[in-house]
């Protein structure tokens, strides 16, 4: 596999290639394809992937605490028992996604449709008091 990254704040296409513990740490790579890219265990914290493409990713067990993925697709991503902590996902789809087993009450939810991802109940009931659907807010 080539471990050579793109220049900070270039895209990275991972799209359909398999990267699993792939470290992209503290880097900066906006409108990235990874669509149904294997990043199980990958460390992709503290990162700004704003606009990029995870639709049906797997990342199991990834590390995404402390990283911007606002504007992101992660429809049909299965991100069981990842990190998100501390992440912000402003304005990224979820329909399909599998976020059973994770912690993201840290994480900024808003304009993201997680009630169309598969979670547990405590997480449900966590994102429901701060980042209720669009018909319980107004």
């Amino acid at each position: 596999m080539d471990d050579s990254l793109p220049e900070e704040g270039e895209p990275i296409d991972w799209s359909y290639q398999g990267r699993t513990e792939a470290s992209l740490r503290g880097r900066k790579h906006p409108n990235s394809n990874f669509e149904r890219a294997i990043l199980i265990r990958a460390d992709l914290g503290e990162t700004d992937f704003s606009d990029s493409n995870f639709k049906r990713a797997s990342m199991r067990e990834a590390d995404l605490m402390k990283s911007a993925f606002d504007n992101c697709d992660f429809r049909g991503a299965d991100l069981r028992k990842a990190k998100l902590n501390i992440s912000n996902f402003r304005n990224c789809k979820f329909k399909g996604a599998d976020l059973r087993g994770i912690r993201g009450r840290y994480a900024i939810w808003e304009g993201s449709d997680w009630w169309n991802a598969k979670m547990d109940d405590d997480l449900i009931k966590a994102l429901s008091k701060k980042w209720g659907k669009p018909d319980e807010e107004e």
